[in-house]
């Protein structure tokens, strides 16, 4: 076994690895590779060549429990790398303007507004960049999506719609230095965090990545969400092809959604809403470890945040309908020529409403990460520096995220188990009905003591 930087080794062993695979990019000995691990993650391991171990990888990593004091958070990074922000919030970091809406043309083919779509279509089309690196199809088994380079305006449809899937940047990011021209690159929030940390490290990057689109994301989740949702719908989990995460009814609302797939043994497609399935979202089914070591809402080192607006009116909109914080100058100016050719349709908003459309995950990841923080040192894992959770919670809020943990721990395994979504609802009944009703008795109690104080 060939030496491995210590703290590389670290974060993968307390399962805080998250997969963006920039450390494997950066690795100046090709020594770092990602793979798949049991838990049906992508994570980086060691290979055959050697390692000088200098620690040079960690320095990169989003999740790097020993960060330069320079780089420490995203605060300190915003400053670095989007000077041209006007605005600050405690909340959702640096920004310009905020509006919620949606893509006159992009709208109907991507799983919100359509966004992100035309942003990326303006910056090839204003030649601002040359290449935009985003997640699309491939055509291998179990895999379905990887990062694409994409060079042409004709190729974008291809990658506008939301994969629930993990997937790296781990060979994209090598490929982008040899490419001609600037690049655009669209990703979650730890993604672009670990991009901005090479783009501080590593000239060549820095000067080559030219914008950031940013996903606004409730988690990243593994493999076995695929396969369990393929299973509901009435697929093969071992046998199935494009996975569809965001299939809209526009006769109903935004949320109102279905998953879908292609079984290969029957060749049908296969469908299911996602509200029959049950919350995968505020009960952390299935999703990443370390996806509770992060603080950062709304992806705040990108040029462009976008996500829902799971707030009324637009939540009622079956055709879907984008958050959208600018946080650069480019970006700015992008959106406001979209407004003013009518190609945008957008309404500005707040602070406060952005961060109601992702209540439960501000709620979750900067308030009770302290609770998570305190747990994790307990047990001798340490975890860098946030700049949230340091308020203390009632018991309650305890409570229910030690039932969480439980929970996303629990469906990790009972999936590798089962492979069967029946037999899998069945095995984790009793952890999310726990879940359930202490979350119901903690949401009373809140709405009690409100009233009291009122």
């Amino acid at each position: 076994m060939n030496a491995v930087p210590s703290v590389i080794s670290q974060v993968v062993s307390n399962d805080m690895c998250i997969g963006c695979g920039v450390c494997v990019a950066t690795c100046p000995n090709n020594a770092l590779s990602m793979t798949w691990n049991e838990s049906g993650f992508l994570v980086a391991s060691t290979n055959e060549n050697a390692c000088d171990s200098d620690s040079g990888c960690i320095k990169v990593c989003p999740f790097n429990p020993e960060p330069d004091p320079n780089l420490a958070n995203e605060n300190l990074l915003a400053s670095k790398f989007l000077p041209s922000s006007n605005s600050q919030s405690q909340r959702i970091g640096h920004y310009n303007e905020l509006f919620a809406g949606f893509s006159t043309k992009y709208r109907a083919t991507s799983s919100s507004g359509g966004i992100a779509t035309f942003v990326v279509d303006k910056l090839l089309k204003q030649n601002e960049v040359q290449h935009v690196i985003s997640v699309g199809p491939v055509e291998q088994d179990s895999i379905h999506y990887e990062y694409k380079i994409v060079s042409n305006v004709g190729e974008l449809l291809a990658t506008s719609k939301t994969r629930y899937h993990p997937v790296t940047l781990s060979e994209t990011l090598n490929i982008i230095k040899q490419l001609p021209g600037k690049v655009a690159i669209s990703g979650v929030a730890c993604f672009l965090k670990g991009v901005r940390l090479a783009q501080a490290h590593d000239p060549v990057l820095a000067e080559k990545v030219h914008f950031l689109v940013g996903i606004i994301c409730g988690g990243v989740k593994s493999r076995f969400f695929t396969e369990y949702l393929a299973s509901k719908a009435g697929a093969d989990p071992n046998g199935f092809d494009t996975p569809e995460y965001r299939v809209k009814d526009e006769r109903s609302s935004a949320t109102d959604y279905s998953f879908s797939c292609d079984d290969r043994k029957t060749r049908t497609l296969k469908q299911i809403k996602m509200r029959e399935v049950g919350d995968m979202w505020g009960t952390g089914l299935f999703k990443a470890n370390a996806c509770d070591y992060c603080d950062d809402v709304t992806t705040e080192l990108a040029d462009i945040s976008l996500g829902d607006a799971w707030i009324e009116p637009y939540r009622s909109e079956g055709q879907g309908t984008n958050i959208v914080i600018t946080r650069s100058a480019l970006a700015s100016d992008i959106i406001s020529r979209g407004i003013a050719t009518g190609e945008l349709v957008l309404d500005e908003i707040s602070v406060q409403q952005v961060i109601s459309s992702q209540q439960g995950s501000f709620n979750h990841r900067q308030d009770a990460i302290g609770i998570r923080m305190a747990n994790a040192a307990s047990n001798g894992v340490k975890i860098a520096p946030k700049r949230h959770g340091l308020d203390k919670l009632p018991f309650h809020r305890k409570i229910v995220q030690r039932l969480r943990r439980h929970t996303r721990a629990r469906s990790l395994e009972v999936w590798k188990r089962t492979k069967n979504s029946e037999q899998f609802d069945r095995s984790m009944h009793s952890s999310l009905l726990s879940l359930r009703l202490v979350t119901r008795a903690a949401q009373l109690l809140n709405t009690l003591k409100g009233l009291l104080r009122g």
